[in-house]
């Protein structure tokens, strides 16, 4: 967690404020239809893989306003809140909430393709039986609470079957946006509680999420979509500036 000095702004623009909103909403929304209603909104609008029974195309975009608890919201929504509102008042509210969504569109599909990597390996070393059993078996264990005794067969199932959820991918693009826009802005770390630049940091982060993305593949973390929001906000950046006379 870090903030910066120097750049305090009163007030939240429109897109950061309703973003926050539909967030807070969300996992309300999330708490209320288990407790009362029993039904499960993570694995309605939670993304999966497209092999899973659970999968929506819708939930390319839902994933993106859902999160696993308060401290996931919180943590997601503070840089939102931190740096978002800056690139806001810089950009405007459109160009702001094309650059969110493709960065989380953008992180979605390299956390899917990075899933179906890991698929086409892990199939390799499971029977074509023990395949068609976790297909046709893996998510009503899961809904049960249960899942298979087999160690490759218990980790694909996981693979496929388990959701993911939250903005990150988005909340990393604009933490990239940032340390592109205002390089040498201090921003001061809470843990541990140093100064940093703006690009420093964001070159950390970035090499932190390749080095977890390929060192720890089967995280319940989605390091990949991190580093796909980072990414294609890069991505979208460049191509701004080569279109965009007054792009910051």
């Amino acid at each position: 967690m870090m903030y910066s000095y120097g750049r305090g702004m009163p007030g939240l623009p429109p897109v950061v404020k309703n973003l926050i909103l539909i967030n807070v909403v969300m996992l309300i929304a999330t708490f209320m239809s288990s407790s009362v209603f029993n039904i499960d909104l993570v694995r309605v609008l939670g993304l999966h893989f497209p092999k899973s029974d659970l999968f929506r195309p819708y939930q390319v975009v839902t994933h993106m306003f859902m999160h696993g608890g308060i401290t996931h919201l919180f943590f997601n929504m503070f840089a939102l809140f931190m740096f978002g509102r800056v690139l806001e008042s810089v950009w405007g509210p459109k160009r702001f909430f094309i650059y969110y969504m493709v960065t989380g569109l953008g992180a979605a599909i390299v956390h899917e393709t990075v899933i179906g990597i890991q698929y086409a390996r892990m199939a390799s070393e499971i029977s074509p039986e023990q395949m068609q059993t976790v297909l046709e078996r893996g998510t009503e264990l899961l809904r049960q609470g249960m899942t298979f005794t087999d160690p490759a067969m218990r980790e694909i199932n996981a693979l496929i079957n388990v959701s993911t959820v939250g903005a990150s991918g988005a909340v990393f693009g604009i933490l990239l946006a940032f340390g592109m826009l205002f390089p040498n802005t201090q921003l001061m770390l809470l843990f541990p509680p140093i100064p940093i630049k703006a690009k420093w940091l964001v070159i950390g982060y970035g090499a932190l999420e390749l080095y977890l993305a390929v060192t720890q593949p089967g995280s319940n973390i989605a390091h990949a979509a991190h580093l796909g929001g980072m990414i294609f906000g890069f991505i979208l950046i460049k191509y701004w500036r080569k279109t965009t006379n007054t792009l910051y």
